[in-house]
């Protein structure tokens, strides 16, 4: 399959939907996916990303050592190595087909601070 990387806007935001969730090989649930290379476990994270005057709920598949530590959610973070990878299948003799989005690893952003409107508007 291609693998195609993402570019992004530099006005992206990426927010954290959802906390981690282990992600299977089967529907039973019984066999954890590992990456191929590191063996690592792979979580799916929900983010919304936010982009001019759109946001849109993404599923992106993340090793385990690239969570980091403290994920919330609301949290701003940055995909780091951020993959496309188109897919289609036939099930059931329908045509399903869909992106499957992968990151290296999820980055926490500093929050932004608040901008006052005229000097002396935020409290000390």
């Amino acid at each position: 399959m291609a693998r195609i990387r993402v570019g992004l806007l530099a006005s992206t935001r990426f927010m954290v939907g959802t906390l981690p969730v282990l992600k299977f090989t089967d529907q039973e649930k019984t066999t954890p996916a590992t990456d191929r290379e590191s063996n690592q476990p792979l979580y799916t994270v929900t983010l919304f990303l936010m982009e001019e005057e759109r946001a849109e709920a993404m599923k992106i598949t993340v090793p385990k050592d690239g969570l980091p530590n403290g994920l919330n959610v609301g949290q701003l973070i940055r995909p780091v190595d951020l993959f496309a990878t188109p897919w289609a299948r036939v099930f059931n003799g329908q045509l399903q087909d869909g992106i499957a989005y992968r990151a290296a690893a999820l980055e926490l952003l500093a929050p932004a601070a608040p901008v006052a409107d005229e000097p002396g508007d935020l409290a000390a």
